[in-house]
């Protein structure tokens, strides 16, 4: 009886859900997760059920919406891209005096 065994073809690939890649599903599972613990609080705090509706949805549509935004336009190495522009410098300082840029020095010849 001979077996046979699929290969795996997914090693080394990263993981992917309804588009979603990589660190933006960690994003988007914390984020609604957040919504629906914030949401809960809300309604033991005894604030108007209609009113914890309205937050949940429209801040599980927002993390939604903003997930999907992010992981489209930056793909999936996306936020080492953005933390790695907001740590490269705007402009270089230079705090020498202009003189200390232009001064030469003569050099002594030895017979």
């Amino acid at each position: 009886m001979k077996t046979t065994f699929n290969i795996n073809k997914g090693i080394g690939r990263t993981v992917e859900f309804k588009g979603l890649k990589a660190q933006y599903l960690f994003i988007f599972a914390g984020g609604l997760l957040s919504i629906l613990i914030l949401t809960m609080i809300l309604y033991m705090a005894g604030v108007n059920s209609y009113i914890c509706l309205i937050i949940g949805a429209g801040g599980a549509s927002l993390i939604i919406w903003q997930t999907f935004k992010l992981n489209r336009k930056y793909g999936e190495h996306g936020l080492m891209k953005i933390g790695a522009k907001s740590k490269h410098p705007k402009y270089i300082i230079c705090r020498k005096p202009i003189y200390r840029y232009l001064k030469f020095t003569i050099k002594k010849v030895a017979l």
